[in-house]
């Protein structure tokens, strides 16, 4: 039986955005939830604040899906902020962002067999989302656990310019890595999707949010790029 998958979802996002993923993954028979999270859910978050009450979530739905299944492992799939969270939480280094009273710690790294992220920002020159991604990428550099199998997905879709239809996505790509004339998914460029070590996957035409018109990382052809990788 394939292993049990949890969908975290990206930054200001609720999971009934990827109701679509998450039975589309369960009809090619991954046991998948999402974590329930709610759009409100993020206001504590923002400004560079701790993730910490999404970690929490995070855990608590691990927790119950393990307690259902009894497996010795899962899968994750982080969109977007969904997938650098889910590597504050398979870590070791208790993790003391702006607006935590005391350090919280997980240490998930050995339930996880894969990690699957999808338009995920690994590096950030913006001055908020930077703080803790400095964390990530101090404590836990490119694809760190090796009993972890990193699959990094990113689009090739916009080519960021100063121009009408394409400002948004230079200036995310700008705030992100430093440089807005080049290829992402409109949010996410592609080299900040990707991390050394990891199975580096660019899929051209998707964009970035379930929520984007035309198709994303979890509607059903860019689907078949990726979902080979979950155990």
């Amino acid at each position: 039986m394939p292993l049990p998958t949890v969908i975290v979802p990206g930054y200001l996002e609720s999971a009934i955005a990827y109701r679509q993923l998450e039975q589309s993954l369960q009809q090619l028979g991954f046991p998948t939830v999402t974590v329930p999270l709610r759009r409100r859910d993020w206001l504590p978050t923002i400004g560079g604040r701790s993730v910490t009450p999404i970690l929490q979530q995070l855990d608590g739905t691990v927790q119950k899906i393990l307690q259902q299944y009894h497996p010795n492992q899962i899968n994750l799939i982080g969109h977007s902020a969904g997938g650098w969270i889910s590597r504050i939480y398979m870590g070791e280094k208790p993790y003391l962002a702006r607006g935590n009273l005391k350090p919280s710690l997980w240490q998930a790294h050995p339930l996880v067999a894969t990690l699957i992220t999808l338009g995920t920002p690994h590096i950030s020159q913006e001055r908020w989302t930077r703080s803790n991604l400095d964390f990530v990428t101090k404590n836990y550099p490119g694809a760190f656990y090796k009993n972890v199998r990193y699959v990094c997905v990113a689009g090739k879709t916009i080519f960021g310019q100063r121009r009408r239809g394409s400002w948004l996505a230079y200036s995310s790509y700008q705030l992100t890595c430093g440089k807005g004339n080049t290829w992402g998914d409109g949010i996410t460029p592609i080299e900040a999707a990707q991390l050394e070590g990891a199975e580096n996957i660019v899929i051209p035409g998707v964009k970035h949010s379930p929520r984007s018109p035309g198709i994303w990382y979890g509607s059903p052809e860019p689907l078949k790029a990726w979902v080979q990788y979950l155990i």
